[in-house]
């Protein structure tokens, strides 16, 4: 999909936590559709599974896939491996996210092959969820389609700061090929802050937590309410 197609969109990230109740497929499939149906241009989905049951529920979605796999040797969860890569476009997606950024990948894997094989092999789209603007513009030259901001203050080099990276969105946008399109991602909490992306340089805006969040909206909510009453 190109940056016209994407301009100013919603993709909405349709996701729940390990042992969440909402994260059964149906109940993803569900919350998917209904943010399709409002108008969101896409869904960013985890898991073979997840996106499997979305992709059959809603045929003509645009699905950015991924899948969150933990290794002992590697702090890259997001679609770390060649294995995991595949899994995702069998599964549906028409884009694969995948953490782009400068650390060890489990097994001694390299972004630069990961890169080449998907397109090679898979003739598949990449998203490249990065941490910084050094990271995305080499994504980008590597042969990602997509850009990012996902992992800005998830990373050991970016901890000390607080998604959203309002701040690489500028020079991102200034550097990358005018063909690349600019995603924000990561602690949008409001439209109003989604609006500030859009105007800061990205195409379109990833929304996960405030929309789809229900198990971490509502323990927020709970938290605060107890340190006013207690």
């Amino acid at each position: 999909m190109s940056r016209d197609h994407l301009q100013g969109g919603l993709i909405v990230s349709v996701q729940a936590p390990e042992g969440s109740p909402m994260r059964h497929p149906d109940v993803i499939a569900a919350m998917a559709e209904a943010s399709l149906r409002n108008g969101a241009i896409g869904v960013r989905l985890e898991s073979p599974e997840h996106i499997g049951a979305v992709r059959e529920r809603c045929p003509e979605a645009l699905i950015v896939g991924l899948w969150k796999r933990s290794f002992p040797d590697s702090s890259v969860y997001i679609t770390p491996r060649w294995e995991d890569i595949r899994a995702v476009w069998a599964a549906g997606a028409d884009v694969i996210a995948l953490d782009a950024t400068a650390r060890k990948r489990p097994s001694g894997q390299e972004l630069e092959s990961l890169i080449q094989r998907a397109r090679t092999e898979l003739g598949a789209a990449l998203m490249a969820d990065v941490d910084s603007v050094e990271n995305g513009l080499k994504a980008a030259a590597l042969g990602c389609d997509w850009v990012g901001t996902t992992l800005f203050g998830y990373t050991e080099d970016t901890a000390q700061f607080s998604p959203p990276a309002m701040e690489l969105l500028h020079p991102l946008r200034q550097q990358l090929p005018a063909s690349t399109p600019l995603v924000c991602e990561g602690g949008i909490a409001s439209a109003v802050t989604a609006a500030d992306a859009i105007e800061g340089g990205a195409d379109a805006v990833v929304v996960g937590t405030a929309i789809t969040g229900v198990d971490l909206q509502v323990a927020a909510y709970c938290s605060h309410l107890k340190r006013q009453t207690g």
